[in-house]
């Protein structure tokens, strides 16, 4: 009996033939000089069925990590034995790219606007026209981001691990550290997560930054997704991954006085109760105060700003059962990054 020949994928009217990739541009909206701004998806459609793929980046306009890890996926020799379908959208906030800002012209927040509306704000149209046209006809989503401005995060999956297939999702994406993270209004994830979609949420690095080790480990991740998934073939490792780390919470160290900071730990350090994390001084070293961990845990991220005021945010702790473990797991990330896969 002959295979049934896959349908092409439709979107915006262009259809895609199994077997073949396109770049589709959705119509977003005009500038007040009339010149339109589109948002590109390049479509990748295998020959053979399988899930449904989605890929973004760049909510947050300043977000730039993001961008160039879906380009180096969509380089992927591998791509072209890949079943399902794969939707990339390096760019949904393209206004806020253009101005290399977190925000769009209407200074909404886009991860704070979804479902959106046809008929809304700027922001709330911008989130209608990526659900109805790209994350609604996905089985599956990761959504790329990085810290905000003057911030690293240490490379983290945040998503829904009390749903089993989402935890191994997670786990496939072998990120240091996952963290069970709870929905927040109008975000994509909460958007996605009402409509059946699981999304991994990979955060790694800072604004308008490239960070080398953050986006290799976002297309490590992303191709272990894909092949959990079924949609690239299984791969041998030389020296498979450790286990990543599962946190149980997490909690941002705050200054108590303002001043000039000097950081005494590093993103992925094993930490203790009580130890210093840093301290603050004025400008004339005459006095300090300390900024230290609450509990026993590891740094996830942290302020790159030494200019502080009281109540600011500097250090983001994560706790864990086993810190030793996952300071392990950090100290291998360069290591582990840098092996080639030997096809199975």
């Amino acid at each position: 009996m002959a295979r049934r020949r896959r349908s092409a994928f439709v979107i915006s009217d262009q259809a895609v033939p199994p077997g073949e990739r396109r770049t589709v541009q959705l119509d977003v909206a005009q500038l007040y000089t009339h010149t339109p701004v589109g948002m590109p998806v390049h479509v990748v459609h295998g020959r053979r069925d399988g899930p449904t793929l989605c890929l973004s980046a760049a909510i947050h306009g300043d977000e730039i990590n993001g961008i160039e890890i879906i380009r180096r996926v969509l380089a992927l020799p591998q791509l072209r034995r890949m079943r399902g379908t794969l939707l990339a959208v390096p760019i949904v906030n393209v206004f806020g790219v253009l101005a290399q800002t977190r925000y769009l012209p209407d200074r909404r927040d886009l991860n704070r606007s979804f479902p959106g509306s046809a008929g809304g704000s700027l922001a709330a149209r911008l989130a209608h026209l990526f659900m109805s046209q790209v994350l609604e006809r996905a089985s599956h989503a990761i959504d790329l981001h990085t810290g905000t401005a003057h911030r690293t995060n240490l490379p983290q999956i945040r998503a829904n691990l009390d749903d089993p297939g989402t935890l191994e999702l997670a786990r496939a994406f072998s990120a240091p550290v996952i963290i069970n993270s709870d929905l927040r209004d109008g975000s994509l994830r909460h958007a996605a997560d009402e409509r059946g979609i699981p999304v991994l949420l990979y955060e790694a690095g800072e604004a308008l930054r490239f960070d080398e080790d953050c986006i290799r480990l976002g297309v490590r991740g992303i191709t272990g997704v894909m092949r959990e998934l079924g949609m690239l073939p299984r791969v041998k490792r030389k020296y498979p991954p450790r286990r990543p780390v599962q946190v149980e919470n997490t909690r941002w160290v705050r200054t108590e006085s303002s001043g000039i900071l000097r950081t005494t730990v590093q993103l992925g350090q094993r930490v203790r109760r009580g130890e210093q994390l840093g301290l603050i001084s004025d400008p004339f070293g005459d006095g300090e105060t300390q900024a230290l961990a609450a509990f026993d845990g590891i740094v996830i991220g942290r302020t790159n700003l030494p200019l502080v005021h009281e109540g600011d945010a500097l250090f983001h702790v994560a706790r864990v059962r086993h810190p030793e473990r996952a300071s392990e797991v950090v100290e291998e990330l360069a290591e582990l990054d840098g092996e080639e896969d030997e096809p199975s």
